[in-house]
This record gives C-alpha cells, structure tokens and sequence, in this order.
C-alpha cells in the first residue's frame, strides 16, 4: 500500500483528525453534563456541583412514573419486534426465492420509509390512523412503527437469505419436510444470527423513535422518549436535575439494547452484503 506522504496530505488527514475529536469531544462533554446535572443538588456558575445526590432519580421515578412509561415502552417495542419479525421475515423470503414483474419497483417502495425523514410521512400516516380510531392508542403507536420497522427486515434479511443455497431447501423437500418443517427445521438455524441482528436493531430503533411515535401516542401509549419530550416543554416548573435523571434514565435504556444489538451484528457486514446484493 502506497501513501501519499506530501504536505497536502498530511494537513487534510490532520484536519480530519480535529474535526472527528472535536465532534468526539462535544459529544462527551453533552453527555457528561447531563450526568453530572442528574446526581447535582445544585450547579450554577461553577465547574463542578456544590454537592451529589441520587435523589433526583427517585423523583423522576415517581414525579414522571417511570415505572409505568417503561412497561409501555417495551410492551410496545416487543410487539414492533414481533410482529417486524414475522411480516419482515416472510416478505424477505419471498423477495430472495421469486422474481416477478416490478420486483424492483417493490424494493425502492421498500427503501423509501428508511430514506425519507419520518415527520414527512408521520403526519399523513397519522391523520389516517385517528381517521381509522387507532390513533392515540397502543395499536396506533404499533402500526405506524411498523412503516419504517418491516422494510428495514426485509432489506438487512434478503442478504441471509441468499446466501442459502436452494439445493438445501429442495433436498429437505425431497426428503418430506412440509413448509412448516423446512422453515423450523433447515431454515430457522440458518437465518437465526440475521433474524436476532435485525429484531435487536429494531427494538432499539422503536425505542428510541421519536416523530412517528409522538404523532399517534396518547397518554396512555407514551414511550419512553416521548414522555422525555412532554417532560421538557410540558407547562409548570420541573427541576432541571429530575429532567436529566429521566434523560439518563433512557440513555442507558437505548445503550443497554445497542450494546446487546452490536454483540450480534456488525453493521460493516450488513452494508457490505446490501453492497453485493445491489451489484449482482
């Protein structure tokens, strides 16, 4: 491998290097500071509080009723989970096993909700489901996940599924093995490291998404990140402390799936199978 050692090179690689630590360094120093103000008893004008305390996060516990907002949250993300899982997996096969007219046209309808901005289809997507009666409501908050939640399956599990040789599910055939069986039996073990890689990122996708879920939640269907929002501009006087201890609150809810979510997938292999995919 060849490089370039002039000084062009040098100052442009150098500047690169400032910009990703500068990014890096706020970064750290927004999230620091969050922290910080969440175990505060009182912090104006100085570098460091003037005491610590964990009180803020038994008053943000019960002053936002956490408890109640994170039963909601993960009832409604396992059942985006499930429910992406079942319609993602079944379509991806579809699409990796049969060619038909339009197949195309199929995939870059499938690509739009994960290349589009949220709030640009949020908004009609919401006037339909309270136009349905489900808007406000659990299964509201539940379909309009869905849009964004099934075509992103399907496109991270066609890779998987193509790179299962037919001959494998014609020889289970052969042998006796019904739909049902070749699914369980050769297929499942298979698709299982793509299944579990895609439904991790989709469970930390719904719950950190934000447009779709404030556009149809009511006040009893609010993730965790939506009650964040109301907390913050919602009239009356909070403590800014119990404000950041909830902000923490969901920042190591979101970390605590992603970590779990990476040690399943690496997401240079899913862009590099997209990748082969788009030029065969």
């Amino acid at each position: 491998m060849i490089r370039d050692t002039t000084i062009g090179a040098k100052l442009w690689i150098t500047a690169v290097w400032v910009v990703v630590a500068f990014f890096v360094i706020n970064l750290l120093a927004m999230i620091a500071t969050v922290i910080i103000s969440s175990v505060a008893t009182r912090w104006l004008g100085t570098w460091l509080p003037a005491g610590w305390t964990t009180n803020w996060y038994f008053t943000a516990w019960s002053e936002f009723q956490l408890s109640d907002v994170l039963i909601v949250t993960f009832q409604i993300a396992f059942t985006v989970v499930a429910l992406s899982g079942l319609l993602g997996v079944t379509a991806a096969y579809a699409l990796a096993r049969r060619d038909f007219p339009g197949k195309k046209l199929v995939m870059l309808l499938f690509l739009l909700p994960l290349l589009v901005p949220p709030i640009t289809f949020g908004i009609p997507l919401a006037t339909v489901l309270y136009q349905a009666g489900v808007g406000g409501t659990f299964w509201g908050v539940v379909l309009a996940n869905l849009v964004p939640t099934v075509p992103f399956v399907i496109l991270v599990m066609i890779p998987f599924i193509e790179q299962i040789d037919p001959k494998v599910e014609a020889a289970a055939r052969v042998f006796g093995a019904g739909t049902f069986q070749l699914f369980v039996h050769v297929l499942l073990p298979m698709l299982l490291p793509g299944i579990l890689a895609a439904l991790l990122l989709v469970l930390v996708r719904t719950i950190a998404m934000f447009e779709l879920t404030f556009l149809t939640a009511g006040p009893t269907s609010q993730t965790l990140v939506v009650a964040l929002y109301y907390s913050v501009f919602a009239s009356g006087v909070r403590a800014v402390q119990s404000i950041d201890a909830m902000a923490v609150v969901y920042m190591v809810t979101t970390l605590i799936w992603l970590l779990i979510a990476l040690r399943f997938v690496n997401p240079t292999q899913i862009v590099a199978r997209a990748k082969q995919q788009t030029t065969a």
